[in-house]
């Protein structure tokens, strides 16, 4: 879009030059036909009406080229404000990029030491998998270990309750035999 109003631009100001090149063409044109008006008298009333009617077409011209010119002119002007608010976004947009490149950058940054993290929390975990099945494993021997032991405990809770009973026995033997002693 610049590079098409930068040609419309030269355009017209290569129009403005033309235009000037033609009011100073004919400027110098009227000034000739003034100087022969002087030098031919006698051919004043026919030639006099040729300059006038020339002078009038002229005058429309020029009036003409200078409303045309006045109108570029303008164009011109709100070309060169257009052109100067793209700079302006042009130079906004540019901070804006640099701003979001830097933050890019952290966000990155920050994604690589995330990726890091998880690399260390992962072996952490892996190792406390590791630590977890080694204590399952001791945890599963102690179990095997409380069954034993229960056991145990409950055969020898038998033996005492015999050895109560046998004991309950003999203290009735040992009652009898006394009584028979005694009869």
């Amino acid at each position: 879009r610049l590079s098409g109003q930068q040609q419309e631009i030269n355009n017209l100001i290569q129009r403005k030059i033309a235009v000037d090149e033609e009011n100073a063409r004919l400027k110098n044109e009227f000034s000739n036909l003034n100087q022969k008006f002087k030098d031919k008298s006698q051919e004043l009333k026919d030639t006099e009406e040729r300059a006038q009617k020339k002078e009038e077409q002229n005058r429309l011209v020029i009036k003409d080229l200078e409303e045309e010119n006045k109108g570029l002119n303008t164009c011109c002007a709100d070309l060169l404000n257009d052109l100067e608010k793209l700079r302006k976004q042009e130079a906004q947009w540019k901070t804006e990029k640099s701003g979001n490149d830097a933050r890019i950058k952290n966000l990155e940054t920050d994604l690589a030491e995330a990726r890091e993290q998880m690399k260390e929390l992962r072996s952490i975990c892996s190792n406390l998998s590791s630590q977890v099945a080694v204590k399952q494993e001791e945890l599963s021997q102690k179990d095997c270990d409380v069954i034993r032991a229960k056991k145990e405990l409950q055969e020898l809770q038998n033996l005492y309750r015999q050895n109560i009973e046998h004991t309950a026995q003999q203290a009735e033997l040992i009652k009898q035999l006394q009584a028979l002693n005694t009869d």
